[in-house]
Order: structure tokens, then C-alpha cells, then sequence
């Protein structure tokens, strides 16, 4: 059967032992479309960002750049700016027919933590070849924020597919004529197209940039911590803003969003030619996401965007990402937002959920 594996059918794989993990898996841990994946209990501080490469095992990479070594299991703090790498409590034994991918989940890219999946033998961050049967492990890089991690931690998560499940551009337009995947005309290509909300029904408030010196985030604490210690407000009366090299902003986008049963999505960047800024592009979407019959009425997508070597004027409705759908090899028995803890569920302009609202 083609497509992503729905939640059930991943539950079918740990029973399988095709996921396995070091401690028991949690309520909660599989998610319509992925599984999330938890912190082991060490973390290496290494000198560079790597990937082990053909042959080669992560270990063996990591006593080759070791800095120190760093016990989490009474909690401890990944320091802005440094890199880390640590060991998940889940392994794979993948069948052969069967790919995965990672990505960050939604908390922790508006966190500004940069959070990548390596696997040994692997030549790319985040992709995981049919058949790989090995350990999995996280790259960490707090760009923000100091970050108090510990044992267990959810800070990313993993998608299972099975063959060629991406829509192509018609798949993607009928897709959108049977049920509208945004609230205005669509812009299709390589993707749905997403543009920037500049220009806000009430009042200026457009988005957030984060603050260059701020106290440490414990990622345990929800709905805690006053956003004003840790984020400037981002106004604008004529629906732009200039982006500053190097600065972290949180935006959403122009368009609310929708995610049929049958499908799910994925964030991912636009050309690069549109300008000197990236879309940080964290997270899955699931089925479900802004579907009425799953508790939403379309949602809009927030965007992390980090500037790059020029200042660069952002306007109202440009476009700044897609999104990439794929099909469900069969609808998950369980929907975002329906039944389950969905903290973005007919989102707009929010930041990530240890800041007060």
C-alpha cells in the first residue's frame, strides 16, 4: 500500500519490533502520521554539525569531535549557539519498502531550535533510506534560546512512508477542488503556496523577534513563561517589514490552511531567489489539521523565518513557502485536533506553548 503510514499502522510496527525503544512507548507518542521521538539520557557537546557518511557509525563520529560529555538525566542546559548530539531512545529495523523522514515538531522550531535526525551511514540530515536498521540520534542547536532539556523530551519526530506519496501539481489542484485546502485562490507550484499576513484584521501586531539576551527555557513548562522576557513585538501599519541579518522572527501566514483525512503535508521552503531570508520550516501537518470535522475552520500556518546576509524588505502577501502533500497509505484512526492533545488546532499568530498567552 502506498503513501504515509497512518498512527495504526505504526502502532503495528513497534508490535512488530520495526520500532523499537530502550524504555516503554508513552500515550501520546504516536501521532496521526509520525511517532515522536525522545531524548536518551546523555548528550555530546562536539565542535561541528556532521553526518557520519557512507560506512561509517554516528559513535565513531562523535568520539572524532567530542567536546564533552553531558548527563541529562537530572536535567541540564544546551547553551545557545553550541551544537550537540544525543542519542534517541528509538531505533529502527525498517522494512525494505518502507523510507522515513524526520523533522522538528512545531514547539521547537518557533523555539529556534535547530533539531535534526542522524543516523549511522547516513549522507543526509532527516532522510532515512528503506530497510536502515541502526540507532537514531538528534542533532541540537539552540539558535535563540538556552534550553533546559531532559531524559525523554519530545523535541522532534519521525514519518514513515511507504513509495511515491507526494502529490504532483494536477493531483494537488483536483485535491483542492474536492475539498478547498485554503481560503483563497490557490497558488500551485511544486506545492501549495503560502504568503506572509502583513496587514492583520485588528490592530499592527504582525508578528515576533526573538530577544538576543535572554534567561534559559525549560521546555517542561507550559503556558509559564511571559512572552515580553523573551520576544519583541513586531508592528506595522503598512503591511511591511525589514527583516535584520541574522534575527529570528515568528510570522503567520496570509492563508488558513486545511489538511484532509486522507493526506498530510509537509512545510517546505520556497525558491531561494525570492529573497534573502528562509523559512525555517518546522514540522509535519497532520490529517486533520484546520478540518472542520476535527475541530478547526482552516488554520493559519506560523512561520519561523530567519534573515540572512542583507536586510530585506517582507511584504504583505508575498509568498515565502509551500506545502507539500502527500497521500495517507489509509485515513489514521485518529485526526489532529480530535481526541488528542492538539496545541496549534486553529491557530493564528502563537508563539510556542511554554509562553503565556
Amino acid at each position: 500500500m502506498t503513501g504515509v503510514i497512518p498512527s495504526q499502522q505504526i502502532q503495528n510496527m513497534i508490535d512488530s519490533g520495526a520500532i523499537a525503544a530502550n524504555t516503554e512507548f508513552l500515550d501520546g507518542q504516536v501521532q496521526p502520521a509520525s511517532l515522536d521521538l525522545r531524548l536518551g539520557t546523555v548528550a555530546y557537546r562536539v565542535r561541528a554539525s556532521f553526518l557520519a557518511g557512507h560506512g561509517r557509525k554516528v559513535t565513531d563520529r562523535i568520539d572524532e569531535f567530542k567536546m564533552h560529555e553531558i548527563d541529562l538525566t537530572s536535567g541540564a542546559v544546551l547553551e545557545k549557539g553550541c551544537v550537540y548530539v544525543v542519542p534517541l531512545m528509538e531505533r529502527l529495523a525498517l522494512p525494505d519498502d518502507v523510507q522515513a523522514v524526520a523533522n522538528a515538531k512545531s514547539s521547537t522550531g518557533r523555539l529556534d531550535l535547530l533539531t535534526r535526525a542522524i543516523t549511522d551511514g547516513g549522507t543526509e540530515f532527516d532522510r532515512i533510506p528503506t530497510g536502515y536498521a541502526g540507532p537514531l540520534y538528534a542533532e541540537i542547536c539552540p539558535r535563540s534560546f538556552s534550553v533546559l532539556v531532559r531524559p525523554g523530551m519530545r523535541l522532534n519526530q519521525i514519518r514513515f512512508r511507504e513509495g511515491q506519496a507526494v502529490l504532483d501539481d494536477d493531483a494537488l489542484r483536483a485535491l483542492h477542488d474536492d475539498s478547498p485546502l485554503v481560503d483563497c485562490p490557490p497558488v500551485i507550484d511544486e506545492g501549495l503556496g503560502f504568503s506572509v499576513d502583513l496587514k492583520p484584521d485588528s490592530g499592527d501586531l504582525v508578528g515576533y523577534r526573538a530577544k538576543p539576551h535572554t534567561g534559559v527555557i525549560d521546555l517542561d513548562l507550559i503556558d509559564h513563561y511571559d512572552p515580553a522576557e523573551f520576544w519583541e513585538d513586531v508592528r506595522s501599519t503598512n503591511g511591511r517589514i525589514i527583516l535584520d541579518p541574522g534575527a529570528f522572527y515568528i510570522l503567520v501566514s496570509r492563508e488558513a490552511v486545511t489538511i484532509p483525512p486522507s493526506h498530510a503535508a509537509e512545510m517546505a521552503p520556497y525558491l531561494a531567489m525570492v529573497g534573502e531570508f528562509r523559512v525555517h520550516y518546522a514540522g509535519f501537518f497532520d490529517p486533520g489539521f484546520g478540518y472542520a470535522l476535527a475541530g478547526g475552520a482552516g488554520a493559519r500556518g506560523v512561520l519561523e523565518v530567519r534573515c540572512h546576509e542583507a536586510p530585506f524588505v517582507l511584504e504583505h502577501g508575498q509568498i515565502v513557502g509551500r506545502l507539500v502533500y502527500e497521500k495517507m497509505a489509509e485515513i489514521p484512526a485518529q485526526l489532529y485536533g480530535q481526541g488528542i492533545k492538539s496545541n496549534y488546532q486553529g491557530q493564528g499568530l502563537k508563539l510556542a506553548k511554554h509562553f503565556r498567552s
